[in-house]
């Protein structure tokens, strides 16, 4: 399990709605996939997964995933150093 998504999803969610604590975001691993448990309705979504978003293409490089690339528009993943693609 990887609880950190659903830590940060519960705590962005908490911003909005009190009863945020009582849900049940999370994210884990099987195999090279990464499994994440978005909140029950999509407005919740909305607020909660672009920021989440940013550290997904972190954790599918260490789990040797294909290299996603986004949009910086519309959201710019982040990257330690040593996991940033070289030119």
């Amino acid at each position: 399990m990887m609880p950190g998504y659903g830590e940060q999803m519960r705590a962005i969610s908490l911003k909005y709605v009190p009863t945020a604590v009582l849900s049940r975001q999370t994210a884990g691993l099987r195999g090279k996939s990464l499994i994440i448990n978005l909140p029950g309705k999509p407005k919740a979504i909305r607020e909660t997964f672009d920021e989440v978003f940013r550290s997904i293409p972190a954790c599918v490089d260490l789990i040797e995933g294909p290299y996603i690339e986004t949009h910086e528009a519309v959201v710019k993943a982040f990257r330690p150093s040593q996991l940033q693609k070289k030119s």
